[in-house]
């Protein structure tokens, strides 16, 4: 019999970590029909992160544009991701790439395991605030 704690506890973990989509990327057409492929990928994260326990958010822009469809990871404490080349199927991976994260225990995502679309992907990993304070 499972501990119910523990999948409460492995929810808590998992809801640290939150994808942001950028909504106004658009498909590699650059095509201006809506629902814009940002849309299309944060829906796509949205149906796999919703038994997972991590938010799935969309902000107005990542300002990755020539990357295209761009969307980031973020965990408090931890550093930040940005990813770009992704397509409106990525939502999956965005969320296995989540997953990886929150359970990681140096706020790194580990490189074994990540998907591919978020090795080849990867545009930035932006260190946290505390870490840069303390090289003060």
């Amino acid at each position: 019999m499972l501990d119910a704690s523990c999948d409460a506890a492995d929810d808590a973990r998992s809801a640290e970590v939150t994808i942001l989509v950028c909504s106004s990327c658009r498909d590699e057409t650059g095509s201006d029909a809506h629902p814009r492929a940002g849309e299309r990928l944060a829906e796509s994260a949205r149906r796999t992160a919703a038994s997972e326990g991590i938010n799935v958010l969309t902000v107005e822009c990542l300002g990755n544009c020539k990357r295209r469809l761009s969307a980031a990871l973020i965990r408090d404490g931890a550093w930040s991701y940005v990813f770009g080349d992704l397509s409106t199927t990525s939502g999956e991976d965005l969320v296995t790439g989540a997953k990886l994260f929150a359970t990681s225990t140096d706020g790194l995502i580990p490189w074994r395991g990540r998907p591919d679309s978020l090795k080849r992907g990867l545009v930035a990993r932006i260190p946290p605030l505390a870490l840069i304070k303390e090289d003060k």
